[in-house]
């Protein structure tokens, strides 16, 4: 099934690249966030893809409209897409932006995909067998990371869009020694953490779990025996996330 939804990813990234030389049309959404029409033209592809592959499993995506909690309480399996995560990071041409497509059973993410066409970086992980990452036409890799030491320097990767006081104030809290600050766009930032260019990632801003569930899934099965920890649960009653650390 993996190599089904890296394929998918691909084809919504092909999708994607078609317009991001061209002059963008940019509408605004109910929650202001931008919207392209590289966002629904990828989404059709991934939620079309879907339902060919797993007819009974629903899906949630970021374009479309969310089930009432009462009906998605009875879900134990779902899928859940951002199609275009870094919408901004798209429309400033920088190339950070990814299409995520993740499986969550349980609450946890068990199948995760996340593709930078700008790049050709693939990252994807499934629970129990690891997290990979293929950059271009090399060979595949499997990525590792380690638990970050609070009481040594430790390098953060944050938002190269969404920086905050609420940060800079965590990290005093906190008392880290930071060694450097890399900036990073969309769902990369928790991939860079899961391949070790990064420690952590403090993440205070708002997210909703489509813009990390299938980084998360790779960030978990990155450890070199078992799976890290993750703060982050799915199908919440509302989908907006808590504030979160990943790396510790």
């Amino acid at each position: 099934m993996t190599d089904t939804l890296i394929d998918l990813a691909r084809e919504a990234g092909v999708k994607i690249l078609e317009f991001y030389t061209e002059d963008m049309e940019v509408t605004t959404k109910k929650d202001e966030s931008p919207l392209t029409k590289a966002d629904l033209a990828a989404h059709h592809i991934i939620v079309d893809g879907l339902r060919a592959l797993t007819p009974d499993i629903p899906i949630i995506s970021e374009e479309t409209g969310v089930p009432e909690y009462s009906v998605r309480n009875t879900w134990n399996k779902f899928w859940i897409v951002d199609p275009l995560d870094g919408t901004k990071e798209f429309i400033k041409r920088n190339g950070e932006f990814t299409v995520n497509i993740a499986l969550i059973e349980d609450g946890e993410p068990v199948i995760g995909v996340v593709y930078a066409p700008a790049m050709d970086v693939m990252y994807y992980a499934e629970k129990g067998k690891g997290a990979f990452k293929q950059d271009g036409d090399k060979e595949t890799v499997q990525i590792f990371s380690s638990r970050a030491d609070k009481t040594k320097p430790i390098s953060l990767i944050e938002s190269r869009s969404h920086g905050s006081q609420e940060l800079e104030d965590y990290l005093e809290k906190e008392q880290l020694t930071i060694s450097e600050r890399v900036k990073s766009g969309s769902s990369l930032k928790i991939c860079l953490v899961a391949e070790g260019v990064a420690d952590i990632y403090p993440r205070l801003a708002p997210t909703m779990e489509w813009d990390v569930a299938a980084g998360d899934c790779v960030y978990r099965n990155s450890a070199k025996e078992g799976t890290h920890p993750s703060e982050l649960r799915y199908n919440k009653e509302n989908l907006l996330n808590n504030s979160f650390v990943l790396g510790f």
